[in-house]
């Protein structure tokens, strides 16, 4: 399976100017989108806490969070951004695209939008 990358613009929800963009990789196993910290200070944004996130090895992580504007395709969301070491490849998480109604075709690696945003999961 192929990777997927989409150019993100991640903004101060209090200082809209301060920005910073970037090509992430779309991550559909990770909840929530991570930026090198060095960004996310350049750009005017703190921790507001920690939380605990487990890795694919099954290894449990204390990360600091914030909270930011994430925009890509068109569309903004307000959501969970993680504090990225500075060398760390920045990740659109599922949260941010499910948020907004895009998720990834498996068929051809892709990003599309759906008709509606979901409301529930599907069965």
């Amino acid at each position: 399976m192929g990777t997927t990358h989409v150019t993100v613009t991640i903004r101060n929800p209090a200082e809209p100017d301060r920005a910073w963009e970037g090509l992430f990789l779309v991550d559909t196993s990770a909840t929530d989108s991570l930026v090198p910290r060095p960004h996310l200070e350049a750009i005017g944004l703190g921790p507001k806490g920690h939380r605990v996130y487990e890795l694919a090895n099954g290894d449990e992580l204390k990360m600091e969070i914030t909270v930011a504007e994430i925009e890509f395709m068109g569309e903004t969301v307000g959501g969970t951004v993680l504090f990225g070491e500075a060398g760390a490849e920045p990740l659109l998480g599922v949260t941010a695209l499910a948020s907004v109604g895009i998720e990834v075709d498996p068929t051809n690696q892709r990003l599309k939008r759906l008709p509606a945003v979901r409301l529930k999961t599907m069965r």
